[in-house]
């Protein structure tokens, strides 16, 4: 039994201003506003929709996980990225020296890449991978392939990659960096259970794969914060209506 992914979310200090961005950035849509929250999802539904919630907390520091974005030719990554800079996403250095991809910030300043054409993200769709900054690509890869039943889809020296087994959506990497965890993410993974496991039985299960309780002033709320072996936060949601056991 595994969980499912069920979104990426991200902290925004205005949620509607930078879903609005994000859906230009990838050509999605809104298919939910609340004032608590904003979600994007991929015309086709296929994919890790997009969930931007309130915060107070300003950014500080890089984010230890970001998006991708595909291109398809060398200049349609010149074009992506002249139309990202147009809508207000910016050039950053993150250290990255001389690399094919290019490193931007949205207009909350959060880290994205649009890479070069590579053929493995040729059916993603526009958002490639989700990828997670680690300090041991492969162990982390073996946590989140058991958490939500995702395979193994290659791994290098520095480097370990999952995709879901229906073939559709990002890929979630896990890419070697120097330095610790600081700070609480500000994009972190929501999962839910799958059909025949609740709440609490997934929770307990994550936890002897090695995820831990995390409190990050969340306060009484319906779902549970645990983190990933090397801290990164995730939340646990209940079992979505289709998914109820």
């Amino acid at each position: 039994m595994a969980s499912r992914l069920e979104s990426v979310v991200v902290d925004a200090a205005d949620p509607r201003r930078l879903a609005r961005w994000w859906t230009e950035a990838l050509g999605w849509a809104v298919t939910a506003e609340a004032p608590g929250e904003v979600a994007v999802e991929p015309p086709d539904g296929l994919g890790v929709p997009l969930v931007f919630v309130p915060v107070d907390d300003p950014k500080a520091g890089k984010n230890r996980l970001h998006l991708d974005l595909a291109s398809g030719s060398v200049g349609h990554q010149a074009a992506q990225v002249d139309r990202l800079v147009g809508l207000g996403a910016r050039p950053v250095d993150i250290g990255q020296g001389d690399v094919p991809w290019v490193v931007l910030a949205d207009p909350g300043g959060n880290e994205l890449c649009v890479l070069d054409p590579r053929p493995e993200y040729t059916a993603t769709g526009a958002l490639a991978a989700l990828v997670v900054d680690t300090a041991d690509p492969a162990a982390l890869a073996g946590f989140w392939s058991q958490a939500i039943g995702w395979p193994p889809a290659g791994s290098g020296e520095r480097w370990s990659s999952l995709r879901s087994a229906s073939g559709h959506g990002p890929y979630l990497e896990f890419i070697r960096v120097d330095g610790p965890k600081v700070g609480k993410n500000r994009l972190h993974l929501d999962l839910a259970p799958t059909a025949g496991s609740g709440q609490a039985a997934e929770v307990a299960r994550l936890r002897a794969l090695g995820a831990a309780p995390a409190d990050v002033g969340q306060g009484e709320v319906s779902w549970v914060v645990l983190a990933d072996p090397e801290g990164n936060e995730f939340c646990v949601l209940t079992p979505r209506p289709e998914e109820e056991p």
